[in-house]
């Protein structure tokens, strides 16, 4: 039996024809772009000068928005999520910390990644100084390392420069619990001097980074003595533009503010009183600790006047939780805190602050972006949480903000049924200055840029002449949409609402079905309770000053529609189908109903009911002609829910079997398609078909051969289309899906043949030739998923293919994917305008602006003297600034050199080291160029000089090291003696009483006092030599004399 099927395929792959058939290199399935907000959202990041948003998703996707509409998607080698997103201001860098600790530099200008880095350590806390590419990456030991990123090849480059943990926490005898690096936040007026390391287990520590010591601690284990509990740190930020003022967030959900010196030449402000130091200056109370919520985010922001504030999140998993609230925190705090409690309907799990300000107006928009548990966006008018801050002072009553969720506009309602339509047989099409303004025009789902008062975008409709991709949708609110699809993202054309000649109101039912006619105009429309619709568009072009608005009411539709015709069946409409003589409509419901109109009345025909015991449902109906006891007959193809397959006489809609074809078990149904080799190509682009497809093969000789496909959940088949109209099951040929089910079907047509798509429930897709079903190509594009929809029910995701391969999916009211399957088909046009986030002309007019003037201004006015209760606003303490040219130069040569060596040595083992770490000996010490050197040689010769460099570079960081132990080691002991006492313990161990470190000039010493025992040693090793010498020709003359002693005996 088995051989007997095998030589029927055979011998139909045998007679099909001299086609090839579609080819591996015919098909590259691909996502060409991706509009909207990505789905599992986990993370901001923000461009504040060219006014970048980049989301992060759980499943390693980086999303871009940018100005005038641009978006772009990065999608990251692994599907993990992000740690870590920061952008490197107007560098065109954008780096991303996977959750495997790969550290990836994107190019924003190229949208390619650049570069991954991978770090063997955890990394816990990254930090990218801004005015230069330096990068702090903290690990869960507590040790800091410094990155240096090269921007031409985008690689990274470890710094010699490191923070170890004895250094900055204290001994590993001291140290106890969790010391990961939470933070390493730069003091904002020295950010070249000055690093604060915040560590999990509560310790705050400042580190010099000139001096290579901590200067100033707080926090840490004391505190948890003093309140008799374990607390961690979970999040932090600085709360002054000055960095005089830290707010640490706790696992048990306190808020504390913390001081920390910002001028480190003032004596006094180094040796602050222990219980002064280890007390917060002010303690926020917000309900957090009492519901054991901890704090997940801070976030502060410094605006105008009195207006600065705190934003505080918390890490809780019930929606009707105040997890996010914010806070006045300025130096003007009253007696009573002024909070707002933001009420979103779930948990959210990031924050980030955009701004807008357009040069064209004084208008300025600052947004407040949050992300929720679910992975939506929510969006606040900042400037209204700020109005209501600073109103409550009063003690009036001011409204409360509402939060706004974001989706893609004009999304009122959900898609439950799409068509896509492309390349459409129009000489005139739009040109690319007029997309790129029409694409200008559209709102961003991020209010970047001020929308109108009355929120509505009229656009001018002038017709579908001139448009080369028509994608169609029906909502369920009754509402048909039709966009232009010739561009990447979707241009709003009309929004037909009209449901008789009269009523211009939506009906408020879910649309079902679709079809348009592109030759004929004709508009078909189907809804869930049976009502179906024929609009017949009136000959163009229309009236050049008719304007509609997209979203208003659609009360001059006679300028559009000519007529509407309606018609009812029974049950929710699943399927429609015209003729090719566009004289019949067919109609198929979800109760198993059949309905067949003559248009033109529309009369009814004949209505047939399909009976079956499992599911009725009429899934696809199509009109054929096939040969049935040797005449040709026109048939109407009928598939049902069950994956049963059956014709009917179309005109008289007899059956013309009795019995049904399907499989032996039965499995839900998802696609139907009649394939007659050029026929389908015909009848799939829809264009110009009016002719009966049985007189297209009239010079053929022999009965037209056409084959039926069906595709169910789990089972693609193949039958004999002929055999289907006598009830014989007749199977060319079949494909199983063993481990996955199949979600969505389709077929597409290419340059030779045609094939068929289908999308798995793994997420992949697949391209499989037709009829023999052999598998071309499989692929995945992420985030590209798609379920079936259950009984009675709407999938969130809508999912249409048009005929030459062109996919779009709409992921609920979120996001959109265009995917292309055919290669080298370019069906869009203005791709990469549309994905050029990333100006280099704003970049180029920004270089040359000086990052510390932000806080000179802020120094004016006097911001955040102090945050203490009723306290008088004190004098702003003078605030160091620092050139930015002269400290990029300054910190290379820092970082570039090693300071504390055996650490550096743990990260890179390219310094010179012996292997037990001891002091270094004078006979490692080599001055003569390196050559060969065999295991006989001398162990006396000298080193070269480049070995000499790099120990002097250890000297240098062996007596740093020495000088952070020595100072601990004097504050253990003598912790309450004065400044000369610490001076007199510096100078005898040879450091500069002006605080800074002399060891290079000990070195200096050390390396003279080196030359000149070298030189000593080399004064031995001569006189050595010699006496070797003069010991050797001893030797040989008593040689010599005894063996003449011998033979003379």
């Amino acid at each position: 039996m088995f051989v007997k099927k095998l030589v029927e395929k055979a011998s139909i792959k045998k007679t099909g024809g001299d086609s090839d058939g579609l080819k591996p290199s015919d098909v590259e399935p691909r996502l060409v772009f991706h509009y909207g907000i990505p789905h599992g959202a986990t993370k901001f990041a923000y461009h504040t000068i060219q006014k970048i948003l980049a989301i992060s998703t759980q499943d390693g996707r980086i999303k871009l928005f940018g100005r005038d509409n641009t978006q772009a998607l990065l999608e990251s080698p692994e599907a993990v999520p992000s740690k870590f997103l920061q952008f490197i201001q107007n560098k065109g860098i954008l780096v991303n910390v996977t959750s495997k600790n790969q550290i990836e530099v994107w190019d924003l200008d190229s949208k390619v990644l650049s570069n991954v880095h991978v770090s063997k350590e955890d990394i816990t806390s990254f930090t990218v100084m801004q005015s230069n590419l330096y990068i702090y990456v903290g690990d869960y030991l507590g040790n800091v390392k410094v990155l240096k990123l090269d921007q031409e090849s985008c690689h990274f480059e470890l710094m010699k420069y490191t923070i170890p943990l004895s250094a900055s926490h204290g001994s590993p005898a001291e140290v106890s619990g969790d010391t990961a690096v939470l933070h390493t936040l730069p003091q904002p007026a020295a950010e070249s001097k000055r690093v604060l390391i915040v560590f999990r287990d509560g310790l705050l520590a400042l580190w010099d980074i000139r001096e290579s010591k901590s200067i100033f601690t707080t926090g840490g284990g004391l505190l948890q003595s003093q309140h008799h509990e374990m607390k961690k740190v979970t999040t932090a930020c600085w709360a002054c533009p000055f960095g005089s003022k830290v707010a640490v967030g706790y696992s048990n959900g306190e808020i504390l503010i913390w001081s920390i010196p910002a001028i480190t030449n003032s004596r006094t402000e180094l040796n602050l009183d222990r219980a002064t130091q280890n007390a917060p200056i002010l303690k926020l109370n917000l309900g957090y600790k009492v519901d054991k919520i901890p704090i997940a985010l801070l976030k502060w922001l410094y605006a105008d006047g009195k207006a600065s504030r705190l934003y505080a999140m918390g890490a809780s998993d019930l929606a009707s939780t105040n997890t996010l609230q914010v806070i006045l925190l300025n130096e003007h705090i009253e007696t009573r805190m002024i909070k707002l409690g933001l009420y979103l309907p779930e948990p959210c799990i990031d924050i980030e602050i955009i701004s807008s300000s357009f040069d064209q107006s004084k208008h300025k928009q600052d947004i407040l972006v949050l992300i929720g548990k679910s992975g939506h966006i929510y969006v606040y008018d900042d400037c209204l949480i700020e109005k209501y801050l600073l109103q409550s002072q009063s003690k009036s009553s001011p409204s409360l903000p509402k939060e706004v969720m974001v989706k893609m506009p004009f999304a009122d309602s959900s898609i439950t049924v799409a068509k896509f339509i492309t390349n459409t047989p129009n000489l005139l099409t739009y040109g690319d200055e007029d997309y790129i303004r029409l694409a200008k025009n559209i709102p961003s789902p991020f209010p970047f840029e001020p929308r109108p008062k009355d929120g509505t975008h009229s656009f001018q409709f002038n017709g579908f002449t001139k448009v080369k991709n028509l994608y169609i949708t029906g909502h369920s609110d009754g509402a048909i949409n039709f966009w232009d699809a010739s561009c990447p993202f979707p241009i709003p054309m009309l929004s037909l609402k009209q449901q008789s000649e009269d009523d211009f109101s939506l009906s408020g039912i879910a649309l079902t079905a679709l079809y348009f006619h592109t030759d004929s105009r004709l508009l078909i429309s189907g809804d869930q309770s049976g009502m179906v619709r024929i609009f017949k568009f009136k000959p163009e072009p229309y009236a050049e000053n008719s304007f509609m608005s997209f979203q208003g009411s659609l009360k001059k539709g006679s300028n559009y529609v000519h007529s509407v015709k309606l018609m009812k069946v029974n049950g929710s409409v699943l399927s429609i189908n015209i003729s090719p003589s566009m004289v019949h409509l067919a109609v198929g419901s979800d109760q198993g109903y059949v309905s067949v109109f003559d248009i033109e009345g529309p009369t009814l025909l004949y209505q047939e009911h399909i009976a079956s015991e499992i599911s009725t449902g009429i899934i696809s109906l199509q009109f054929d002609t096939c040969f049935l006891h040797g005449f040709e007959k026109n048939t109407l193809v009928v598939a049902t829910k069950d994956s049963s397959v059956l014709a009917l006489d179309a005109d008289t809609g007899n059956l013309l079997s009795s019995s049904s074809v399907h499989p032996k078990k039965p499995y839900r149904a998802l696609f139907m398609q009649i394939l007659d080799g050029q026929d389908m190509l015909a009848r799939g682009s829809k264009m110009s078909n009016n002719q009966d497809p049985s007189k297209r093969k009239s010079d053929e000789d022999g009965p037209k051969q056409s084959s039926l496909l069906i595709c169910s959940e789990k089972a693609v088949y193949v039958y004999s289309l002929n055999h289907v109209a006598q009830g014989i099951k007749k199977v060319l040929y079949k494909k199983k899906f063993q481990s996955s089910s199949c979600c969505w079907a389709s077929t597409f047509c290419g340059a030779s043949d045609a094939g068929l798509a289908l999308l798995l429930s793994t997420g992949k897709i697949e391209i499989r030739s037709l009829p023999e079903l052999s598998l071309i190509r499989e692929s995945s594009i992420r985030g590209f998923t798609y379920s079936a929809p259950k009984l009675n029910s709407f999938s969130a995701r809508s999912i249409c293919c048009s005929w030459d391969g062109e996919l779009i999916m709409m992921n609920g009211d979120q996001e959109m994917f265009i995917v292309s399957v055919l290669s080298q088909k370019e069906n869009f046009r203005l791709v990469d305008f549309v994905s050029q986030v990333y100006s280099k002309e704003l970049m180029f007019s920004q270089e040359g602006l000086p990052t510390g003037s932000i806080i000179q201004k802020e120094k004016k006015r006097g911001i955040f003297s102090s945050v203490m209760k009723g306290s008088k606003p004190k004098q702003v303490p003078e605030v160091e600034t620092e050139d930015t040219r002269e400290s990029i130069e300054e910190l290379s040569k820092i970082f570039s050199t090693v300071n504390f060596e055996c650490h550096h040595d743990e990260n890179k083992d390219s310094m010179a080291m012996d292997d037990d770490g001891i002091d270094l000996d004078i006979d490692d010490i080599d001055l003569d160029d390196p050559v060969e050197k065999t295991k006989d040689q001398n162990l006396l010769a000298a080193l070269n000089k480049k070995k000499l460099a790099s120990k002097f570079q250890a000297f240098t960081g062996r007596i740093k090291q020495m000088n952070v132990k020595n100072e601990k080691n004097i504050k253990e002991e003598v912790k309450d003696e004065k400044t000369g006492a610490v001076d007199q313990i510096k100078k005898k161990y040879g450091f500069s009483l002006s605080g800074e470190s002399s060891a290079a000039k000990i070195a200096q010493n050390k390396l003279h006092e080196n030359i000149r025992k070298l030189q000593g040693i080399n004064l031995r090793a001569t006189e050595m030599q010699e006496t070797a010498s003069s010991f050797s020709a001893m030797a040989k003359e008593v040689l010599r004399i005894s063996e003449k002693d011998k033979q003379s005996s």
